[in-house]
């Protein structure tokens, strides 16, 4: 292929002269220079969108706006300006030539030095079966040396193959191919190719179609408990915080959620300086936002919890009611502060967009909170078992009174206990507001699907809790094709009643001379 032309103006200028057949060799010129930045030119030339000036001859890519045309340079895409519709002419095409645009097209992208712009020229034939493009596409096959590309290049000419009249080995070769990328795109190729398939064509296609329909539903399955496992990733990180505040202190925090809201605030809060005051560190803000997440939680937590829990212990009801009004007391405040509507938090670039694993899509943002999950829930229960705090902490679990008794401060532990589920609730607000709304009812979205998860884990238990989100987030994926989003919460919520009828403390059940007296 040749190298890039520095001459390519003059190739373009030559469009506009002589007959079709002179275009036709002017087209073939530009495809033999193998420059990429023809391909605008051609583009617009194949839809009517090429004109050239009356004044001095030039070519530009024009769009017609009735009374004037606003023009473009046909290289480098830089406006021109307007001009009248009177001083610019449309250059003609026929159907000879827009075969030789579509292959001088096919020869400048399908042919390209860029393995990203030979792989883009196959998924663009792939699409559209050009059944033209075919002789164009063994040339691109026979030259090319990544794999990827190359088997992406034999697909888009399985794809042709089976939209032209070639021979029936051929088609039938096409369909193997077919059933072998195995996707919905090469299920769609197949049905299309069924219409006008008969005898042992139609026999091979229909084969292929039910074996690509086996596997996508095998893969649908694993894509369901792909999202169930995200799902619960989510519930795990909103509901960790609850698991040793609840099983601690036994309180009932209905202000929990809002915890969670503090941290996504707090995240939103930290973009917005960085946007406005040092834009090139936006890649670090979620780093940046973590500690101080949990920091404002965890405060927050603490505030709540000697100026008000403490003086409600013993007292479920009223402790649930006072939690209650703090949740609405928070997100009233947060709502005067920043407004009732959702608020943007970005994504860094590390986060955004996806990766196939098989057919499996995957999602940078979801596999992060997953990974980040399990990673607070590893470094708790480190706290829990290797630090004195940890030791302390089990011990009040285990019996209060015993505890106090060794000289263990129980109203200390109560604060950071409630300080700490707290602040692990604020950095789960960091996680999740790259996959939900920042809102002031952020919060409320988790808070009754946490406490499932803990008393269906075990009060307390942070396996409990692991076992119990991931359990219910596969439910609910699985459950949701059938039954509808509504409807398979409300089956799943009768599941665990019945569960907890059985087994009361849950999966996992914490055990102590508290517990069993």
């Amino acid at each position: 292929m040749a190298a890039q032309d520095p001459a390519l103006q003059d190739k373009i200028s030559a469009l506009a002269d002589g007959s079709y057949s002179d275009r036709a060799k002017a087209i073939q010129a530009i495809a033999a220079t193998g420059d990429a930045r023809a391909v605008p030119a051609l583009e617009a030339l194949g839809e009517g969108l090429l004109f050239v000036t009356k004044s001095d001859k030039a070519i530009v890519i024009g769009l017609d706006e009735g009374a004037t045309v606003e023009t473009f340079d046909p290289i480098s895409g830089d406006a021109l300006g307007s001009v009248p519709s009177g001083a610019v002419e449309k250059i003609k095409v026929n159907n000879r030539l827009r075969r030789e645009i579509r292959s001088a097209l096919g020869a400048l992208t399908l042919l390209s030095d860029d393995p990203k712009v030979r792989l883009a020229a196959a998924g663009a034939i792939f699409k559209s079966k050009d059944a033209d493009a075919i002789d164009l596409l063994d040339t691109a096959i026979a030259k090319e040396t990544v794999e990827a590309v190359k088997l992406a290049l034999q697909e888009a000419r399985a794809a042709a193959v089976l939209n032209s009249p070639r021979d029936m080995a051929e088609k039938q070769a096409a369909v193997a191919l077919m059933a072998d990328r195995g996707n919905q795109s090469a299920l769609a190729v197949l049905l299309n190719a069924r219409g006008s398939a008969e005898g042992p064509l139609l026999a091979d296609i229909d084969t292929a179609i039910a074996a690509i329909q086996k596997s996508l539903a095998v893969w649908d399955l694993a894509q369901n408990a792909w999202y169930g496992v995200s799902l619960g990733s989510v519930l795990l990180l909103a509901a960790i915080g609850l698991a040793i505040t609840f099983g601690v202190m036994g309180v009932i925090n209905m202000a929990h959620g809002e915890m969670v809201m503090l941290g996504a605030y707090t995240t939103f809060i930290v973009q917005d300086i960085i946007r406005t005051s040092m834009p090139g560190l936006f890649d670090y803000s979620l780093l940046i936002a973590l500690p101080l997440a949990f920091l404002v939680a965890g405060s927050v937590g603490v505030v709540i919890e000697r100026g008000v829990i403490r003086w409600l212990y013993g007292r479920p009801l009223e402790t649930l009611l006072a939690t209650w009004g703090i949740a609405l007391l928070l997100q009233q405040t947060v709502r005067s502060i920043f407004g009732p509507t959702n608020r943007e938090v970005g994504t860094p670039d590390f986060l955004a967009g996806a990766f196939q694993l098989g057919q499996l899509t995957i999602t940078y943002n979801r596999l992060a909170i997953v990974i980040f999950s399990l990673v607070v829930l590893a470094v708790l229960m480190l706290v829990l078992r290797k630090t004195s705090f940890g030791l302390r902490m089990r011990a009040v679990t285990q019996n209060r009174r015993m505890a106090n008794s060794m000289g263990i401060k129980t109203n200390w532990v109560d604060a950071m206990t409630f300080g700490l589920g707290s602040g692990i609730a604020g950095i789960a607000g960091v996680a999740l507001s790259q996959i939900d709304n920042v809102s002031p009812n952020l919060g409320q979205s988790y808070i009754i699907d946490s406490f499932l998860v803990v008393v269906f884990g075990g009060v307390g238990n942070l396996w409990g809790t692991l076992v119990g989100a991931m359990t219910l987030g596969i439910a609910n994926k699985f459950l949701e094709p059938f039954a509808g989003a509504v409807l398979g919460k409300i089956i799943l919520l009768v599941c665990i009643i019945l569960f907890i009828q059985k087994r009361p403390r849950g999966m996992f059940a914490l055990k102590g001379r508290a517990v069993e007296s």
